[in-house]
């Protein structure tokens, strides 16, 4: 088992709430607002788990203040007509050269 996996047990109380741990709460994002479970009861008697996150967990910078704050930026920017379009990457590179 490598460490990114988890095996343990969890106790299911009375009105069928279960506690994660920790560690796996927060390996996988589950501490963040909006984080669900997806339960899956296979034939076998097996039922998974699997994390659902509202932003994928590796795409989670692009929504922080500061990213979304640049963005905007970039909107304004672009809405004023402060942009330069090249038709391919070398003209954008001759264009950097002469800045």
């Amino acid at each position: 088992m490598s460490s990114a996996e988890f095996h343990g047990y969890v106790g299911v109380q009375r009105r069928g709430l279960i506690a994660l741990p920790t560690e796996l709460r927060r390996r996988l994002h589950l501490d963040e607002p909006g984080a669900q479970l997806e339960i899956t009861e296979r034939p076998d008697g097996v039922v998974e788990l699997r994390p659902s996150l509202p932003v994928a967990a590796d795409q989670a910078w692009f929504w922080t203040e500061r990213w979304q704050e640049r963005e905007r930026e970039v909107d304004e920017h672009v809405k004023a007509g402060r942009v330069t379009v090249h038709e391919d990457g070398d003209a954008f590179l001759d264009h950097l050269d002469t800045l």
